[in-house]
């Protein structure tokens, strides 16, 4: 990943109130932007985030022959009218997890691929076991490679494919390769995040045969071929979330233009149990602190459960919440990485733990990972120097800093901006003392 362009300088204390306007989920656009490969015709997508992982997306379409063209500053259309080459270069490996997806799309455009292993933020393994193996059910013939994998198929056929956990990645990757796979595919123990769904309707409107049933199950009939299309990718959960627990944890308010109370029930929940409140607005959600803070207890899961990737936001302000919170991970093994700068740095009270200390043992259990926080508040955090250790720690450390006394430093920029786009901009939007200074 290239060097950060800048560092953040943020000055605490300060209420946060305006309004922000949510942007494309990063977790949505670039599989969709995967999924424009399944056909040789012209595909427009809308509500496209300007941020380092469209690009790094984009840059990999383009070296297969994608013809890539900004329509507007949130629209792109791409065309693969073919594909040029069935290989990535070596300058993607380990850059994140998105060449493993193009599996499916370029087996059936040109029967074979050679993809890097998978790289993005460092909180646990993350292997493409299931990945591969559901590939290898539905006929492909896979090869390692150090550094790659090379895959070979005729023609995918259907298969019935059990996940052994609800992989968001295998399920996004299997249904890919199934769209125009020979006879039905089901998938069952699957994914169904609203970016997967959301990807389901794209693929939909593009000819695709798919059944999302209510225990898991995906069931796809493989058609002939897939059409152009033109989608409005849906709004960032993640970023939602954080501008909602920035708004509490400040004391402020804010509006978050294109919020939807239907895919943030279960953070909304929990932001209510520490002490934040909602509003419905005409054009979205309205965050803003309702009691004194108090501690509670979270666990992450599989959707619908509480998403992994809004825990870090939440750490960070129960530090401020009154009473002792618990919050278990339950998806990644090696998530609270980032705890110990603020706990070092910034003298946040939080205990990391090898136990499950959430209502059931996790899949962690006894595996000697610290997946467990206590944390004890409230704590007057303090400014510190901080270097972001991956995407959605980032946000928590720009957080700690907009509540911290002093004048915080904030470097490793760019793993942030791989998933928010023109956060500094935003955030100054609603009254954050945030500047640049050259990395």
């Amino acid at each position: 990943m290239a060097a950060d362009r800048h560092t953040y300088r943020i000055t605490g204390g300060v209420p946060l109130r305006g309004t922000v306007e949510a942007s494309g989920a990063k977790n949505a656009v670039t599989k969709e932007l995967v999924a424009t490969l399944l056909t040789d015709e012209p595909c427009t997508l809308h509500g496209v985030p300007r941020i380092l992982e469209v690009d790094l997306v984009l840059g990999m379409l383009a070296e297969l022959g994608t013809e890539v063209t900004w329509l507007g500053e949130h629209t792109v259309r791409v065309h693969t009218p073919k594909v040029a080459n069935t290989s990535l270069s070596s300058a993607y490996s380990g850059v994140n997890r998105i060449p493993i997806l193009m599996m499916g799309p370029l087996l059936h455009r040109r029967g074979e691929t050679v993809v890097p292993l998978p790289g993005g933020c460092t909180i646990g393994k993350r292997p493409i076991d299931f990945h591969l193996e559901g590939l290898h059910q539905m006929g492909a013939d896979i090869v390692d490679r150090p550094g790659s994998v090379k895959v070979t198929a005729t023609r995918l056929t259907g298969a019935h494919v059990h996940l052994p956990f609800p992989s968001v990645g295998a399920t996004e990757n299997l249904l890919l390769a199934a769209a125009l796979a020979k006879g039905t595919t089901v998938i069952s123990n699957a994914a169904v995040e609203p970016e997967i769904v959301d990807l389901v309707l794209m693929l939909q409107k593009m000819g695709a045969l798919i059944t999302i049933d209510t225990d898991r199950t995906l069931t796809i009939s493989g058609v002939e071929e897939l059409r152009g299309v033109e989608h409005h990718t849906v709004a960032d959960r993640i970023e939602i979330a954080s501008f909602a627990a920035a708004a509490v944890a400040t004391d402020g308010r804010i509006e978050v233009r294109g919020a939807r109370q239907d895919h943030l029930i279960t953070f909304l929940n929990a932001l209510r149990h520490i002490g934040g409140e909602f509003t419905e607005t005409e054009h979205g959600l309205e965050f803003f602190r309702g009691r004194p803070l108090t501690a509670t207890d979270i666990e992450t899961g599989v959707h619908p459960g509480f998403m992994t990737d809004w825990q870090q936001p939440i750490t960070v302000l129960l530090t401020q919440a009154t009473g002792t919170s618990v919050v278990h991970e339950t998806i990644y093994e090696d998530r609270f990485g980032y705890a110990r700068q603020l706990k070092s740095a910034m003298g946040a009270d939080i205990e990391l733990t090898t136990r499950c200390l959430g209502s059931t043992a996790c899949r962690w259990h006894n595996r000697d990972f610290q997946h467990t926080a206590k944390i004890n508040g409230p704590t007057q955090l303090k400014a510190a120097d901080l270097v972001i250790p991956d995407l959605r720690a980032g946000f928590g450390y720009v957080l700690a800093a907009l509540v911290a006394d002093g004048t915080s430093t904030i470097s490793g920029t760019r793993y942030l901006e791989r998933g928010y786009e023109e956060p500094v901009v935003k955030l100054a939007a609603v009254g954050a003392r945030i500047t640049t200074q050259p990395a």
